[in-house]
């Protein structure tokens, strides 16, 4: 089962999309695929965000200042 959802709240969903003609269920999948890349790239942002400072320390230092300037 889904997170979140009850099996109501799924049972009323595919009701929904079976009185959908086969393009807007194509929609419906389209933004659903949307959304789920949409999560996902929220999810990397934020994996990388939270390493930008422990990283900063790694790539700050006078030895690779030598490299930034070429």
């Amino acid at each position: 089962m889904m997170a979140g959802m009850s099996a109501a709240h799924i049972e009323t969903v595919v009701k929904k999309l079976e009185t959908l003609s086969p393009d807007r269920v194509a929609e419906v999948e389209d933004f659903i695929d949307f959304l789920q890349s949409r999560a996902e790239r929220s999810l990397i942002e934020s994996g990388a965000s939270a390493s930008e400072e422990v990283f900063a320390k790694v790539w700050e230092n006078p030895e690779d200042a030598e490299y930034d300037r070429l």
